[in-house]
């Protein structure tokens, strides 16, 4: 009893495209990967390669025809026919047919670099590849030699005739086209840097902040920050004539609503290292991160009760509202103005 083949189904892909394939007997064109597979050619040439290897041999493929077929711009498909021309896939030829005039024939290729290769065997000319040919030696039979007359003398041999090998002339250079002179326009000079003389005076370094109110409470709080530096800080050690010099800076700071805290962190956070005038840098953050005055506060009229009428209103000092003053304004003009 023979044994049942039991084939294995085809594992489908669990990802990625998966190809419904029919078999096709008419209406379909053979287009190679190197085309649909291109990774230098945009997606609209590669379909437009594709259209034109599938239409018949002398069918129209200019910008303007394509351009009532597709969607697509004249300007886009002229760029991609270019892109198709520079990777080999097209191929313009301009010559001359009868009547004088000039016509553009477009070669589409499936497979440049397999036509580039026949191309490059089929210019090789047959004749060039002939070598000469060697002299002939004609054999001259033996004669009987007879007793009685002597031998006639041989023929003198031909002489070979030799065979002209045609010589392969070189393809012509193209020469390029006169270009114009490029005229460079003359580049300016650069400005002279002026550095000043190390002898030249330097400009006084910025006066540091002052309070607007200064006050002894304010100056003996700046001063207990400046000598306290080195606690949180060790490198900013300060001398005692420095503390008296910075004290007015770090005043106005506190004056403006800056917290102890955040004074001391704008003063000591990230020296440069190594640190060796920890005092001048101080100074410099106290000119440089002044930070602005504080906005003077909106005073707030209070709110009194009016003598009359027990309504609410703004004032600086209690009383009547304001139409309790005109009703009294009026009042004493006289009863004219109140009821006739």
């Amino acid at each position: 009893m023979d044994t049942q083949q039991v084939s294995a189904p085809s594992r489908t892909p669990s990802s990625g495209v998966v190809h419904i394939n029919i078999r096709l007997t008419d209406g379909y064109s053979i287009i190679s990967n190197l085309l649909s597979q291109h990774r230098d050619m945009s997606l609209l040439a590669i379909g437009l390669g594709t259209h034109i290897q599938s239409l018949p041999a002398g069918r129209r493929i200019g910008v303007k025809a394509l351009a009532e077929i597709f969607p697509e711009s004249e300007a886009r498909i002229a760029a991609a026919l270019r892109e198709l021309e520079h990777h080999g896939f097209l191929r313009r030829i301009r010559e001359r047919v009868q009547g004088g005039r000039v016509a553009t024939r477009t070669e589409s290729y499936n497979h440049p670099e397999a036509a580039a290769r026949r191309a490059g065997v089929a210019r090789v000319s047959p004749a060039a590849r002939v070598t000469p040919a060697a002299p002939v030696v004609p054999v001259v039979p033996a004669v009987p030699v007879a007793t009685s007359a002597p031998a006639p003398a041989p023929a003198p041999a031909p002489v070979p005739v030799p065979v002209r090998v045609p010589e392969c002339e070189p393809a012509p250079v193209p020469v390029p086209a006169s270009e114009p002179p490029v005229v460079r326009e003359p580049v300016p000079d650069p400005a002279p840097r002026l550095v000043p003389s190390p002898a030249a005076p330097k400009p006084p370094p910025p006066a540091l902040p002052f309070p607007r109110r200064p006050s002894a409470p304010l100056f003996d709080e700046a001063a207990r920050l400046l000598a306290g530096l080195q606690v949180s800080a060790p490198l900013f050690v300060l001398s005692e004539v420095d503390v008296e010099r910075l004290t007015p800076g770090v005043a106005a700071w506190l004056e403006r609503g800056v917290r102890p805290d955040s004074v001391r962190v704008a003063l000591t956070d990230d020296p440069p290292v190594p640190l060796r005038h920890p005092a001048k840098l101080v100074r410099h953050r106290l000119v440089a991160l002044l930070p602005p005055p504080v906005p003077a506060a909106v005073p707030v009229v209070p709110l009194q009760n009016c003598d009359d009428c027990d309504r609410g209103f703004r004032s600086p000092v209690p009383g009547r509202c304001g139409e309790c003053r005109d009703v009294r304004a009026y009042a004493d003009d006289g009863p004219c103005l109140l009821g006739g």
